[in-house]
């Protein structure tokens, strides 16, 4: 009986082990395109690159979809972060000009099995700017494929744009529409800087469909202490949610966290500072504060069973 017993038990913890749900880091992350007016201020891309890729390594971001994402960009990035690979294309010319919206990914963790890119405008197959957006817009998406587990899924990326309310809330339809489209039965991870915050129509469109939920409102354990637009100002707040991640109801959202991380550059003629609170070979100095992009980065652990 008790051998009966003891195979009962072994099999019960082995079925256990096997229907234990998987987990998928994703993010999204508008890293701020590269100009000459930002290094003027402080913040240009030589500064930023190296913090952005520690922060993505550090977080274990599997899959995330990145936005303002020029060449030079992209190439410093894939020099960066060692492992990943990327889909997308230059939202001016389909090749290299202009803006990526790319999907990044560790490649010895996923399989991309399809690929692609629509623009966000009437015309879909080709650069051009939709309604009225002023600029032309680009959504990447893949097809993955779990190189462990053989998990199938869809990943879209985007970035809205920041003027055009009408491209706005008809890009939101689009990709509901080209989801509808593409995926089947598939699970689904939209990724993007939606230029719209949580109390917009336009965001309702997508939150309020059957096809996806905000991670932000799903999630288990949430680490949310600002919004996600920052505009390089570490000392300010905002409640407004504007980059987000949203997923089809067949994932389980476990955590969501806006990552407010800075780092530090020194001000010139700035003194140490001790004190006898703490021990004499500590010394304090005045650095200023900094943000590695003006969006702050949106990380979600997801849970899916295989």
């Amino acid at each position: 009986m008790k051998q009966i017993l003891w195979a009962l038990l072994v099999l019960f913890m082995v079925g256990a082990q096997q229907v234990k749900a998987e987990e998928l880091t994703v993010a999204s992350f508008n890293i701020r395109y590269h100009n000459a007016s930002d290094s003027v201020k402080g913040n240009g891309w030589k500064q930023r690159c190296p913090v952005i890729c520690d922060l993505i390594r550090f977080n274990d971001f599997e899959i995330f979809g990145a936005q303002e994402v020029l060449h030079d960009q992209l190439l410093d990035m894939l020099a960066g972060l060692p492992g990943y690979d990327y889909v997308g294309v230059g939202r001016d010319d389909g090749k290299t000009k202009g803006e990526y919206a790319p999907v990044f990914y560790q490649k010895d963790k996923f399989k991309v099995l399809e690929s692609g890119n629509f623009w966000l405008s009437e015309i879909t197959d080709r650069p051009n700017k939709g309604w009225d957006a002023a600029l032309p817009r680009i959504c990447t998406w893949v097809k993955f494929k779990d190189r462990e587990n053989g998990f199938e899924f869809y990943f879209f990326n985007l970035h809205m744009d920041h003027i055009g309310v009408e491209a706005r809330k008809n890009s939101a339809k689009l990709v509901l529409k080209k989801i509808t489209e593409m995926c089947g039965d598939k699970p689904v991870i939209l990724t993007g800087d939606f230029n719209v915050d949580q109390h917009s129509p336009n965001y309702a469109v997508l939150a309020g469909s059957d096809l996806l939920n905000d991670a932000y409102e799903a999630a288990k354990v949430r680490y949310a202490l600002n919004g996600t637009f920052n505009n390089f100002k570490p000392d300010m707040f905002t409640g407004s949610r504007i980059d987000h991640v949203f997923v089809s109801p067949g994932f389980g959202v476990e955590r969501y966290g806006v990552l407010t991380d800075t780092y530090r550059t020194e001000i010139a003629e700035s003194k140490s500072e001790k004190s006898g609170n703490f021990p004499q070979e500590v010394s304090l100095r005045k650095y200023e504060a900094r943000t590695p992009s003006d969006h702050y980065p949106v990380k979600v652990v997801l849970s899916f069973d295989k």
